[in-house]
């Protein structure tokens, strides 16, 4: 079930970016960091946006957040990790984490933990493209693209963005149906 289509994504960037751009101190460097693997091409859609319609350059980076996660243990196969790429200094910029969806907090948590491991940020704030609530862990974004926070647990968010994928879009994909467990 699709929660937001191709231009209805591109008004979400476009504002996320512009409350960046409203947020901003020129005086300190912006960092946009990007949590693999949707996380990275929203960040480089917002600096273009941010450099196209307000003039101000951001560095993006990727951060692997793999070794950082509190679930590691419970894994059932081994861990891919895709690199953290981060080759700008992290000291006193301004950090903002990037990344599709924020649900329980742990992602943003342990980006945090990867981030905080490289240096002494000014600040840390999070963006993300949808917000659905269901927190167990005292995060919020900053930017928020959608709320939807009435969706069910068992129900997940999928960003779909090109040119990985074939369209823009933001999607609801219904979990199992208890109904019919065996």
């Amino acid at each position: 079930m699709p929660l937001c289509d191709a231009p209805a994504l591109a008004r979400i960037h476009a504002e996320i970016a512009d409350r960046l751009a409203a947020d901003h101190n020129p005086a300190i460097p912006l960092a946009l960091v990007g949590i693999r693997t949707q996380g990275v091409p929203i960040a480089e859609r917002l600096a273009a946006l941010l450099r196209e319609k307000h003039g101000i350059t951001a560095l993006v980076g990727a951060v692997d957040i793999t070794l950082y996660r509190d679930d590691l243990d419970r894994a059932r196969r081994w861990p891919v990790l895709r690199g953290t790429e981060i080759d700008f200094p992290i000291d006193d910029a301004e950090v903002i984490l990037v990344d599709d969806v924020l649900h329980t907090g742990r992602s943003a948590r342990a980006a945090i933990n990867a981030i905080c491991d490289l240096g002494r940020p000014a600040c840390i704030r999070c963006a993300v493209l949808v917000d659905r609530g269901g927190r167990e862990l005292p995060i919020q974004a900053d930017y928020v693209g959608l709320h939807c926070t009435d969706i069910p647990a068992d129900d997940r968010i999928v960003v779909y963005l090109q040119p990985v994928d074939p369209e823009d879009e933001i999607r609801r994909v219904a979990g199992p149906d208890k109904s019919q467990t065996n």
